[in-house]
């Protein structure tokens, strides 16, 4: 169903009357730009001209968004934030309403009264407006100025029809025939992702000690940071994943040393260490109890920083070691990075340092070098040089983000880390300010923290002899309880060995990722391995069969649905004519807006929601509407083209979901 070329150019010539009628008005009114003056008069007239280019400026947006939406030949349109278009048109309306009126909020929100006669969307600006008129001493009712609103509101393709409702809501219906578009255009080209300014994106995430095991606490940084770097590899950013890895400092010293005592020929010999962590603890107890180990330790720490051959081996050994256990991680749960460690900033915390010192930053302090932000005195200052004249985790910061700024383009940096290290990461980031090495006109800079990870006694998790879980006993774990799930189900009766193989690891793996984004990632959340099995509510083993079941329906209707979707379009209109059918068409038009959400505030639980509406009111159409009718033989007698379409827009939408999310859905399970 196309939209209906009449009215796109009588809306397209609407606007272009609108947008000569603003420039008139903005002629009549001083420019300003170049002038200086207390002049009251003088003044108000340069507020008018300013507040004229900004209405200016949403008209021109919204009529080169409604000839983008017109010119083509073809009469699908991708899906849009519909949020962020009814504030553009909303806006207009406003700032045609009320010229004198400065900085009118506009209040768009979803409806979520479930009656449809309330509307979709709902424009709650009017009351705010009311308020601000009355200070000019102006009396107009909410209920008028939103009538007021509405007639000055551009026709849109989107919308339908908008109500007065209450004491002045403006109920927004949204138009059907927007939706089949919408959805015909998933179905014929994939679920495109909403236009975005193309950045250079550095995500830094992980960030595990080298001769330590990973760990719970390395689980949540992992996996939030690597559902972050999908968002945008989708939204199409050039995105840099750094594993910014603990790799440098004293502990190398004491590492270095105990390897010459236990394997004095590992510079030809590789040595077995393959436990790292059981070396690690052993050179650790030599290096606190024992005065003379703990002085060659600190002499092997300046041999390694100086390039002695022999210290260096020894410590690229231990770091190969590490990065392979690193890696089986990350292999399982599908995560890529790139690795630099703090050694890899060296040089540069040592030009950055020369740097600070040049600018007059550093000051002394009882030995140290330290930096204040941009507020002299206040918080905690960042240690740039140790009294004894090493660097510490300040320094390699500082030269981590000058590096990714200037050497890697980046405009925007996200680190992804505990909420217990946003002190320091603000100190940092403020420090960068004042050193001018970030310009927050050029620059986006985010600290993403969460919170810690619970036992189900609500406690810090712990094995229950008190030790850190183990990323690789826990994924382990995951894979033995996801195995019992499947034959609890009797899969193993339905599926190969290699599909149940590969259900397991979905499963095991999906339910450890779900669980940890579905929670707001500022809280702390418990883990529990039987919650997160759970097939019902929202878990990720409710919405992997959900998926799997909306698959199979195309599958069941023969080739063209199976094979060849595009060619049953020719033919076929997805069908939102059922309440049910419309309302899950609704929720499927919401993608774009979570993900416009998401991108603000990196909260992935908004995607985990959106997937749990999705699947529950795709059941509640699915138990309403038929899409294939069988005969008691169990042959297909007839198959609803409309709907089948409809549940097959809704798989790509999930399919889409499930990517960014890291979970790997199967057409069996």
């Amino acid at each position: 169903m196309a939209f209906n070329k009449a009215h796109e150019q009588k809306r397209i010539a609407q606007l272009e009357a609108d947008i000569v009628r603003v420039r008139s008005e903005i002629e009549k009114v001083i420019s300003g730009d170049d002038l200086e003056s207390e002049d009251p008069e003088l003044a108000k007239l340069v507020l008018e001209n300013s507040k004229l280019k900004h209405r200016l400026s949403i008209l021109n947006k919204a009529i080169s968004a409604e000839r983008s939406n017109s010119s083509g030949t073809s009469s699908v349109v991708d899906l849009v934030s519909i949020l962020d278009h009814l504030t553009d048109i909303f806006s207009a309306a406003i700032a045609s309403s009320f010229p004198t009126l400065q900085d009118v909020p506009t209040v768009i929100a979803v409806g979520t009264n479930p009656n449809p006669k309330f509307g979709d969307y709902q424009c709650n600006s009017a009351m705010a407006i009311s308020k601000m008129l009355s200070t000019q001493g102006e009396k107009m009712s909410p209920r008028d100025i939103a009538a007021k609103i509405t007639q000055n509101l551009s026709p849109s393709p989107l919308v339908e029809r908008c109500e007065v409702a209450g004491a002045g809501f403006i109920n927004v219906f949204l138009n059907r025939a927007y939706g089949i578009n919408a959805l015909t255009t998933i179905l014929r080209n994939g679920v495109r992702p909403i236009a975005v300014k193309k950045q250079r994106v550095v995500v830094d995430f992980s960030s595990p000690n080298v001769a330590k095991e990973m760990h719970v606490g390395h689980l949540r940084s992992t996996i939030i940071g690597d559902s972050i770097c999908r968002l945008m590899e989708y939204l199409g950013h050039d995105v840099l994943r750094i594993n910014h890895i603990g790799d440098w400092g004293t502990q190398f010293g004491m590492l270095i040393a105990h390897l010459e005592d236990r394997f004095p020929d590992y510079a030809t010999v590789s040595p077995p260490i393959s436990d790292l962590q059981t070396f690690y603890k052993e050179s650790k107890a030599r290096f606190d109890s024992d005065e003379g180990f703990k002085k060659r330790a600190y002499t092997k720490v300046v041999l390694l920083q100086s390039g002695h051959q022999d210290s260096v081996k020894g410590w690229q050994l231990i770091c190969d070691v590490s990065r392979k256990e690193f890696q089986k991680i990350y292999d399982r749960l599908g995560v890529k990075l790139i690795e630099r460690g703090e050694s890899f900033y060296q040089s540069r915390m040592e030009a950055l340092v020369k740097e600070l010192e040049a600018t007059g930053y550093l000051e002394e302090d009882n030995g140290r070098k330290i930096m204040w932000g941009e507020q002299h005195g206040e918080g905690i200052p960042l240690t740039i040089i140790k009294s004894d004249g090493g660097f510490t985790y300040d320094s390699s910061d500082m030269a981590a983000i000058k590096q990714r700024l200037e050497e890697d383009k980046a405009d925007w940096i996200i680190y992804v880390t505990d909420l217990g290290q946003w002190t320091h990461f603000k100190s940092i980031f403020s420090c960068a300010s004042r050193a001018k090495i970030i310009d927050y006109s050029r620059h986006r800079i985010d600290h993403v923290g969460f919170g810690v990870v619970l036992g189900e006694d609500g406690k810090k998790f712990k094995t229950r002899s008190g030790d850190t879980v183990k990323l690789t006993e826990l994924l382990d774990e995951g894979l033995n309880r996801s195995m019992e799930k499947l034959l609890e189900k009797e899969r193993d009766k339905v599926l190969t060995p290699a599909e149940l193989k590969t259900a397991q690891e979905s499963v095991a793996y999906g339910c450890i990722k779900y669980a940890d984004l579905s929670h707001n990632r500022q809280n702390e959340y418990v883990f529990s391995f039987d919650r997160m099995l759970e097939d019902k509510g929202n878990t990720a083993i409710y919405l992997l069969y959900a998926y799997t079941r909306i698959k199979s329906i195309a599958r069941n209707c023969g080739s063209d649905f199976a094979n060849d979707i595009k060619k049953v379009l020719e033919t076929t209109t997805v069908s939102v004519d059922h309440d049910k059918e419309w309302k899950l068409a609704k929720v499927l038009l919401k993608f774009p807006d979570i993900i416009a959400k998401i991108t603000k505030d990196m909260c992935m639980h908004h995607l985990c929601e959106f997937v749990y509406e999705v699947s529950t009111t795709f059941t509640e159409f699915y138990d309403s509407c038929y899409c294939i009718e069988k005969n008691k033989q169990g042959e297909i007698v007839t198959i609803n083209g409309g709907r089948v379409l409809l549940a097959e827009a809704t798989a790509q939408v999930l399919g889409v979901c499930f990517n960014i999310l890291g979970l790997n859905p199967l057409e069996k399970i």
